[in-house]
């Protein structure tokens, strides 16, 4: 099985979404789940530390809607395409993703370390992200919303 970081992601985001068990699985068990899925010691390795790295507490502005642009250095751009650049602008304009959690989103795409990050696999990280940090039930809802439409409707 050829998998990569982001198979493995999905997997546990499908598996453990709807589930009744436990909020947070420990990593053995996430292991053990994840091992008896067919899933690789690497992949597995490099998922999970994946996932530790949205246990960030950064604190929101006290205002969500912030006039600033971010600019993206040259790694980001190399690896973030303007579409999904123009993709991440959008999140952030529609309020699905505030400042923090565009910067959060953004870390955790570059963590994939793969060099062909989509459009398709943004959205998947920004309902991982968003599932993952309190307080985000209603964005997560309309990203969930987005992921699954049929026509996401913002492509011209």
């Amino acid at each position: 099985m050829k998998e990569n970081v982001l198979d493995v992601l999905m997997y546990l985001f499908e598996s453990f979404v709807d589930s009744e068990d436990e909020p947070e699985p420990d990593r053995n068990v996430l292991r053990e789940e994840l091992e008896l899925a067919g899933f690789r010691g690497r992949e597995i390795d490099r998922a999970l530390d994946w996932l530790d790295g949205l246990n960030v507490d950064e604190p929101e502005s006290s205002n969500p809607r912030s006039t600033t642009v971010r600019v993206y250095d040259q790694l980001e751009q190399g690896r973030l395409d303007s579409q999904c650049r123009g993709y991440l602008l959008h999140l952030e304009q529609v309020g699905i993703l505030t400042p923090a959690k565009r910067e959060l989103v953004i870390d955790r795409l570059l963590a994939l370390d793969t060099d062909d990050i989509d459009i398709e696999q943004i959205k998947w990280v920004v309902m991982m992200v968003l599932f993952s940090q309190s307080g985000q039930e209603e964005a997560y809802a309309r990203m969930e919303d987005l992921v699954f439409a049929e026509d996401p409707g913002w492509l011209h």
